[in-house]
């Protein structure tokens, strides 16, 4: 006879469904994206020359991805589309490594 798994207590996540850090570290690559995002935005609608090159700092923030949509017609919009587009290209992948350094691999055994 096997015995079944109790189900975790209410309010409190399984194993499971716990984030892992590789998710964490994703979500908190996000924040920062959109808080260079929103500081870029900030400082390109002041009256002075300090934001003309502001934009500069989340396009590097996302790169390699957001200098793909880069290529996209200019304008202020593509450059946002840029930023979102590649933080979460970006962030998928800080993920998937999270997840593959945590599960690892595990070498071959000798013959």
């Amino acid at each position: 006879m096997t015995e079944e798994p109790t189900p975790p207590a209410p309010g409190r996540p399984s194993a499971s469904r716990r984030p892992r850090p590789g998710d964490l570290l994703a979500l908190a690559y996000l924040a920062l994206c959109v808080g260079l995002l929103a500081w870029a935005i900030a400082a390109s609608s002041g009256d002075g020359s300090d934001g003309s090159m502001a934009m500069v700092i989340p396009i590097l923030a996302t790169a390699p991805v957001g200098f793909v949509w880069l290529a996209l017609p200019d304008g202020a919009a593509m450059a946002v589309v840029a930023v979102v587009l590649g933080g979460l290209a970006n962030a998928a992948v800080i993920a998937w490594c999270g997840r593959a350094l945590r599960r690892g691999t595990r070498p071959d055994p000798v013959p």
